[in-house]
């Protein structure tokens, strides 16, 4: 519809209204609108719009009540042959036109205008899908970057949804996985779900992958539905809308939009539905007459945009699904590793995984303490799994340690202490035989009568011999466990090695032999310097494996952190005797977990298992000995951090 304004009185009216009047003119209709110069208010305006002007002041006036938002355009008809000041400048004048210009000449002038306001209109149309588009556009690359990033499944999921009802206006929406199971079928799995207007508490269900339910139905088909009522979907063909959700929360489900999710190459991987598009987005469907008011269908555009988004989604939910596997491959071979060098320890088995439990306890727990030293340090996600592999990873070196130092129980080999004990049984024997022999040679010298009192004092000497031999062998065994070898003890081992007692040869043989006494002599646990050394060894050769592993930029650290596990405060420790906060925050924590798992497990043949409180009061005393983080200690006492691996302490 053509509006033509002019202001009354005008000499031209009924040249105008035969204008009006003309089908010629105004195929379509055209109105005929008379203004009123005295009028404070603006007219009810309509586009397009053409006015006919005929003064300067009219001119003003209606640059001051036209709406802006509303185009038009103005014939001014000059009085004179130059137009008043600012007329010919204006940008609302379209044509300049004498008062007396022929009729003809007025109607093609007013013909032109609309044209251009045509013209205009289209322009203005075609900038406005253009600044949408490119809007959407970018919107949709923003989309695509964040989803690219998102690397937490269910945050993922609830952004997809989101960005997908803020595209497209609508009030509530869910997303379906398809899911392989082990006899190599499939289904649709709910997996998460939006609602502006009702509070929906989430649950996860199953669908049959078919054409029954609309989301099967795209995900079979890979069709999008874009339904303007699913109230009215014919129930005996085709999908059918579950009605079930709106009976529960008293919803009322009209316009919906289904599409499937397709990856890369061109599998649908999931379903995305979109229910009731609005008109205005912050409105709430809580009634029948809202519904009624407020839901319209889903736009072609808004199909569109809801398709490549469902694409950009499954490619991204599917790397991120992939990435995920290969975090729980990875983790699962990181595990089996650790596994297969403690098989070769059976009695050190587990010990990587609770101290890899342990240590990732005590690093939640630090990253949200809010006071003392460690307020301000924070773990990512990623920093704690890179500590996590680290603790798993901690021991890998001991591959390279030898199978008879890593088993060590005793200070002798069981082959060193069977030899020493049958040196003494044969010593024993010896001692017996001799007695035996000196009875037999007194009997042939003296006869048998009067006799008994030497055989028994012969008997008593022998009795001494082998009790002798007896007590020295119980000082070896005793001496032969791993803990704490007192002076006393020392005292006597010296005593026995330097016993000697003459062979079948004639020769004087000691009771030990100085390797033997070295050995027996070590202060404290089993191993002497050289087995120590070796068994030190293992952080080096850790760190030498763990480099070679091309390790990703948020994992790179694991090397070093293995590495420094076995480092103290005061620079006593090993591999680097490195100092205080030089060792890495993370090693401080594996440290911990480390003592605490050995000293409490109850497998250790070299030692006894001791209580938790014991074993925290021990830690405590390294941590007096500026041995081990006082902080990081007092976190892990405090937040009971050992109880992670209670259940096999006793």
């Amino acid at each position: 519809m053509k509006t033509l304004y002019y202001f009354r009185p005008s000499t031209l009216a009924r040249q105008l209204r035969r204008w009006a009047n003309s089908s010629a003119n105004c195929g379509d209709g055209c109105a005929l609108v008379a203004l009123d110069r005295k009028a404070r208010r603006p007219p009810a305006w309509e586009s397009p719009a053409v006015v006919i002007v005929e003064s300067g002041n009219d001119l003003a006036r209606l640059e001051k009540l036209a709406p802006q938002q509303t185009a038009w355009s103005a014939i001014y008809l000059l009085k004179g042959k130059e137009p008043p000041d600012g007329v010919a400048s204006s940008s609302a004048v379209f044509a300049l036109l004498p008062r007396r210009s022929p009729p003809v000449t007025l109607e093609k002038a007013i013909e032109r205008a609309f044209d251009s306001q045509e013209v205009a209109k289209e322009r203005r149309r075609e900038r406005n899908e253009l600044r949408r588009a490119t809007s959407d556009l970018a919107t949709l690359n923003q989309i695509g970057i964040a989803l690219s990033t998102e690397r937490d499944t269910p945050a993922l999921l609830d952004l997809v949804l989101t960005k997908s009802r803020e595209l497209t206006g609508a009030d509530a929406g869910s997303l379906y996985l398809v899911e392989e199971r082990p006899d190599g079928t499939s289904r649709l799995v709910f997996q998460h779900t939006q609602n502006d207007s009702r509070a929906v508490p989430f649950r996860r269900f199953v669908l049959p992958l078919g054409p029954q339910s609309l989301a099967g139905y795209a995900a079979t088909t890979g069709e999008p539905l874009n339904i303007e009522d699913a109230y009215r979907l014919d129930r005996r063909r085709g999908p059918r809308f579950n009605r079930e959700f709106d009976r529960r929360f008293r919803y009322r489900t009209r316009s919906m939009l289904v599409v499937p999710m397709k990856n890369q190459h061109g599998e649908v991987i999931g379903v995305l539905q979109l229910i009731n598009a609005k008109k205005s987005a912050g409105m709430k469907l809580v009634s029948r007459e809202a519904v009624e008011a407020e839901v319209i269908p889903f736009s072609a555009r808004s199909e569109e945009l809801a398709k490549s988004l469902a694409s950009q989604a499954a490619v991204a939910l599917e790397n991120n699904l992939l990435y995920r596997g290969i975090q729980r491959q990875f983790r699962g071979f990181v595990g089996a590793a650790g596994k297969a060098i403690e098989a070769r320890d059976p009695t050190n088995f587990g010990h990587s995984e609770r101290v890899a439990k342990l240590t990732v306890r005590l690093a939640e727990v630090v990253d949200r303490t809010a006071a003392g030293e460690y307020a301000g340090v924070h773990l990512s996600p990623q920093e704690m799994r890179e500590l996590e592999y680290a603790a798993l990873l901690h021991d890998v070196g001991k591959i390279r340690v030898a199978d008879h130092i890593l088993v060590k129980a005793k200070k002798l080999y069981p082959l060193h202490l069977e030899l020493i004990q049958k040196r003494f049984l044969c010593l024993r024997k010896a001692a017996e035989a001799a007695s035996l022999e000196k009875k037999l040679e007194f009997v042939l010298c003296h006869g048998r009568e009067g006799c008994q009192e030497e055989l028994t004092r012969m008997e008593a000497e022998r009795d001494r011999q082998v009790e002798a031999l007896d007590g020295f062998l119980r000082t070896i065994v005793a001496a032969n466990e791993p803990g704490f070898l007192g002076d006393d003890a020392s005292r006597r081992l010296a005593e026995i090695a330097a016993t000697s007692l003459v062979s079948d040869a004639g020769l004087p043989e000691p009771l030990l032999t100085s390797e033997e006494l070295r050995v027996l002599s070590i202060p404290r646990g089993t191993l002497d310097d050289a087995e120590r050394s070796e068994i030190e060894s293992h952080v080096v050769h850790s760190f030498n494996f763990l480099r070679q592993i091309p390790w990703t930029k948020d994992l790179k650290k694991i090397p070093h952190i293995a590495r420094a596990h076995h480092e103290k405060l005061d620079g006593s420790g090993y591999p680097d005797h490195i100092r205080g906060q030089a060792i890495p925050v993370q090693a401080r924590m594996m440290a911990i977990s480390d003592i605490y798992d050995a000293l409490t497990a109850a497998d250790r043949p070299y030692k006894p298992a001791v209580t938790p409180q014991r074993a925290l009061d021990i830690i405590e005393t390294e941590v007096k000995s500026n041995l081990l983080d006082r902080g990081l200690f007092e976190l892990f006492r405090d937040a009971k951090v050992y109880q992670v691996t209670a259940r096999r302490e006793h």
